[in-house]
């Protein structure tokens, strides 16, 4: 019954911020706006070269295998990603104190589903590359069913993790057990969050190990079957190299941040977590910048594809122009009856008009 009286769902979250003692902002107004500035630019390209990777998988039929719906899904993820980190941005500082508890669970949610979704996505994708490497196969047979279902499966998980501390599992009833990085979330939370996001690190990193040096066995065994003719590009190494380089930058990206939340949690006064709360926010939107670059990087497929797609969006946006430009009001020539001979500039945009029509 104690517990029920000492609520305070209905507090602004400079309540909490005071509680766990909170009281200032480290960044001035000048900071936090260039901070935002890069930031958004940051996200935007994070948004644009997410949305060529997920475009290019849809319209090259070349993509069109379980490992490139995965990674699809995984563009996606880092989409998700950068709209939460834009959201956070434009409600940190001085504004976050204002927030409700609602608003605070939704900030926080929508980052920790992202992340949640890109982990999930890697576990799935090390799931069909170890199916396609135990079948000696380039990509696995799991049907568009199952990978829809898996994909569902990801996103299913992920919206419940995120959601985990909205559904109860925070401090708002019981201030005494408030972290310091998140003040509303629990430090039980937050130690049971970094703990099951490392281990996830751990058993993919071997897993993938595994399944990388099987694949080098194996790939210099039938090389030397083939006498060195063995085209590499026809062979599993090439994605899962790809995928172990997400994997590492994702690693490296996101287990500083994930070891000062365990820190937190583990209510480690002389660690001065709130240090660096901000710097490793930076290195998460880091990763999502990360990840569409290698994907072009290491697969030539991609970046060809890619490259298409921006000069479609080029030659559409010049078509469009000509095509105002036609339809401009008639010169002054006209206004007097005098007809004027069209141009040769103008003739050539009504014929690209008629080749695509045709």
């Amino acid at each position: 019954m104690a517990l029920q009286n000492h609520c305070y769902y209905d507090r602004e979250m400079l309540f909490f911020y005071s509680n766990s003692n909170q009281t200032k902002d480290d960044w001035d107004n000048t900071q936090l706006i260039l901070v935002q500035a890069v930031g958004s630019l940051f996200c935007i390209f994070i948004l644009l070269s997410n949305l060529l990777v997920i475009t290019a998988v849809i319209t090259n039929r070349r993509f069109h295998y379980p490992f490139y719906y995965l990674l699809a899904n995984l563009a996606a993820s880092d989409f998700l990603a950068a709209i939460a980190y834009v959201y956070l941005m434009f409600n940190t500082g001085q504004v976050s104190r204002k927030l409700t508890v609602n608003g605070y669970f939704l900030r926080q949610g929508l980052l920790d589903t992202s992340l949640s979704a890109s982990l999930a996505n890697l576990l799935v994708i090390a799931l069909e590359r170890y199916i396609s490497v135990m079948n000696c196969k380039v990509h696995s047979n799991l049907t568009k069913r199952r990978v829809t279902l898996l994909i569902v499966l990801v996103w299913a998980v992920s919206i419940s993790m995120g959601a985990v501390p909205s559904l109860g599992w925070n401090c708002v009833c019981a201030l005494e057990n408030c972290s310091q990085l998140a003040p509303i979330f629990s430090r039980s939370y937050l130690i049971f969050w970094s703990v099951s996001n490392l281990v996830a690190f751990l058993v993919m990193v071997s897993v993938y190990m595994r399944i990388y040096v099987y694949v080098k066995r194996k790939t210099a065994v039938l090389k030397v079957a083939t006498s060195g003719s063995i085209n590499r590009k026809r062979t599993p190494i090439k994605l899962i190299k790809t995928v172990m380089t997400v994997l590492g930058a994702f690693v490296i990206c996101w287990t500083p941040g994930l070891v000062v939340l365990l820190l937190d949690g583990l209510n480690c006064e002389q660690c001065q977590v709130m240090k660096f709360k901000r710097w490793l926010l930076l290195l998460a939107v880091l990763n999502s910048v990360m990840n569409p670059c290698i994907y072009s990087y290491k697969d030539e497929e991609m970046w060809a594809t890619i490259k298409n797609l921006i000069r479609c969006v080029g030659n559409g946006t010049r078509r469009q122009r000509s095509s105002k430009a036609n339809s401009r009001p008639l010169s002054s020539g006209q206004d007097t009856g005098v007809s004027q001979p069209p141009s040769e500039e103008t003739k050539g945009g009504e014929e690209e008009q008629d080749i695509i029509k045709t």
